[in-house]
């Protein structure tokens, strides 16, 4: 434990060395946990300057921080809680395109462009481009490939990010979603997938894993300077 951690409770020790160690804080993952210990968690990195990104938050999680610190920002569809700043909005680097396969698989996108922007990238979310109406994709294709990193967020058979693969030069983080039918089995079927994808250039992150995709998005991004 570093010199600086700090115990929350019982159940909960703060990495306060995060960000000096590896450039950015600890995030907090909400689910799993009681709204109590998430506040505790959340106003204990408060007390210590850090910033907070909290993820998989609920809305009865929101009122309780909102009520204690009027200054957080909850998003329901991305279901992230933000107080305090680790990049300002004008000092965003670079460009991340989210291209988000269907309307269903928006939450999961829009937690990878809460993460991103939080880092200090730039995004930009294209929605309802799935390969069901892959007219629509090519439509945007010339967005998307202004990007540096892009995040393929898809259900269902999750062909997305392949189809990206074979059009675009940037490196694709896929994200697969629990979107689906039965056979879908909670997105296990699009996660399989995306891993045996045939275009190079993909990596795939876990299911409705959009922090994941933001966060590595976001290094990816920052190699390329402002």
């Amino acid at each position: 434990m570093g010199s600086s951690d700090a115990t929350v409770s019982a159940f909960a020790c703060i990495d306060a060395e995060r960000q000096e160690r590896i450039g950015y804080p600890e995030v907090v993952y909400c689910a799993g946990k009681t709204d109590s210990q998430s506040l505790d968690i959340i106003g204990s990195m408060r007390e210590r300057g850090i910033p907070v990104l909290a993820t998989k938050a609920n809305s009865a999680l929101a009122s309780r921080v909102l009520a204690a610190f009027p200054d957080a920002v909850f998003d329901d569809t991305a279901r992230t809680i933000t107080l305090g700043v680790f990049c300002e909005p004008q000092n965003r680097q670079g460009l991340i395109s989210v291209v988000c396969a269907g309307t269903s698989d928006i939450p999961v996108a829009m937690e990878a462009v809460r993460t991103a922007e939080f880092f200090g990238s730039a995004t930009e979310l294209i929605c309802d481009v799935g390969v069901a109406g892959i007219h629509r994709l090519f439509s945007r294709l010339g967005d998307v490939c202004k990007a540096r990193v892009i995040i393929a967020v898809a259900g269902m058979e999750a062909a997305l990010p392949s189809v990206l693969a074979g059009l675009v030069s940037a490196p694709i983080i896929a994200v697969p979603t629990g979107t689906g039918y039965g056979a879908s089995f909670g997105g296990l079927a699009a996660l399989l997938g995306m891993l045996n994808a045939c275009a190079p250039g993909i990596s795939v992150v876990n299911i409705d894993n959009g922090f994941g995709a933001g966060y590595q998005a976001n290094m990816i991004n920052k190699l390329g300077g402002v």
